[in-house]
């Protein structure tokens, strides 16, 4: 990379919102595109003509009348006469959008952008996801439960673990992000479970049981960025952007007889370009928070893993031990995640450097929920599976 510090704390982010997610049965996607953009134009103290360009991330949603253009966001907002781009990139479709505009603004070429994600999923009707979102594979016979599957009976063997070893390192990712879901206003499923619920749950794809899938939800989260140069005009707690990592390899991993479904390469990489972009040499130890794509439980494990937080084979002790609960070592999920918080594909990522906006700017909602003096958050979403990955990391800090 010719200059990998290039975009570091060059953009800010001065406003972000974010709807309830869950069964939104009684919003349109219009209703929640508004809903969050408001909610961050007035936390930025910005007016929708204060807006130069824009980027609309969605996966399988959008409106009426606007088909899969930048209209599914000019339409419901009434912008007028500027640039908007619409980004797809499957579960990192959100964090792709903000990726996109900070480029902009690092480029010069805009002051102040905005970035929405949002998902209308539950008016389908489907149990999962649209069958057109599927990749092939999906049509022969496989599932995203059966995919994540694999690489959880692979990591039990590598690292020597028996059957009920490996799922009660699982149920106790649900348990702490059910947990921290519990206490999030905002999340889908608000409610606390218990590690014998998590082990006793009916079997989706074995050893994955109901609760170490993620729900399919409803959301949209908005975020306003500007040139870190004039965000003190807008606000003292602004945060800024250090990073983005972004990998993605040819989604050979199960053609490969020698892929080991039990690590993640793209993610790593994305990991260490982000790093490297941040200046974080030591992620365990640096990070305050993060927030990852714990899609399945096992997802979210490996990826302790992948992005160093863990050594290889380590992290059932760090599990153990309570490294990631959120007054542990380095919190993860402290919104509950995809487990919890649930997963509307575009509204994601955003959503995900919501939570650590809010947590470094010391608002995240409830006293219990707050982590002491954080400085610096980890958002990486990611879509796919082991062998089939498209990750997306952003690192986020507090101004100086």
């Amino acid at each position: 990379m010719a200059n990998p510090t290039v975009m570091r704390d060059k953009v800010a982010v001065i406003g972000m919102g974010c709807t309830k997610f869950g069964e939104n049965f009684q919003w349109s996607a219009d209703d929640m595109i508004i809903d969050a953009t408001f909610e961050a134009l007035e936390d930025a103290k910005v007016g929708l003509n204060d807006i130069q360009a824009a980027w609309i991330g969605t996966q399988v949603s959008g409106t009426t009348n606007a088909g899969c253009t930048g209209l599914m966001l000019t339409q419901p907002l009434k912008l007028k006469q500027i640039p908007v781009s619409r980004i797809e990139n499957g579960c990192a479709t959100g964090i792709d959008t903000i990726r996109h505009a900070a480029m902009a603004v690092t480029l010069g070429l805009y002051d102040i952008v905005l970035c929405v994600g949002f998902e209308k999923l539950k008016d389908s009707g489907f149990s999962g996801l649209p069958e057109f979102f599927y990749h092939p594979a999906y049509a022969q016979g496989a599932t995203a439960p059966g995919r994540w599957a694999l690489p959880a009976t692979r990591y039990f063997a590598h690292w020597g673990l028996t059957p009920q070893q490996g799922k009660e390192a699982l149920a106790k990712i649900a348990v702490k992000n059910h947990k921290n879901g519990a206490k999030s206003p905002k999340a889908h499923l608000q409610r606390e479970i218990t590690l014998e619920q998590a082990l006793n749950a009916p079997i989706i794809a074995w050893p994955l049981g109901l609760f170490d899938c993620c729900a399919v939800t409803d959301g949209a989260a908005a975020a306003v960025l500007c040139s870190a140069e004039i965000a003190k005009k807008f606000r003292d707690d602004y945060v800024l952007i250090k990073g983005f990592g972004c990998a993605m390899g040819p989604g050979w991993g199960k053609e490969d007889i020698d892929f080991r479904y039990d690590g993640m390469p793209e993610t790593r990489r994305a990991g260490q370009i982000a790093y490297e972009q941040a200046g974080i040499k030591n992620p365990r130890e640096e990070l305050s928070l993060a927030e990852v794509h714990d899609c399945f439980t096992i997802a979210e494990l490996l990826e302790y893993e992948a992005l160093g937080f863990s050594q290889p084979g380590q992290a059932k002790k760090d599990i153990d031990a309570g490294f990631f609960e959120i007054t542990g070592g380095l919190p993860v999920n402290t919104d509950g995640g995809l487990k919890a918080f649930g997963h509307p594909i575009g509204a994601t990522g955003v959503r995900m450097v919501y939570e650590i906006y809010k947590q470094i700017q010391g608002k995240a909602q409830l006293p219990e929920r707050q982590l002491k003096n954080p400085k610096l958050g980890l958002a990486m979403p990611q879509a796919g599976h082991p062998g089939f990955l498209a990750p997306i990391v952003a690192i986020l800090g507090a101004r100086q």
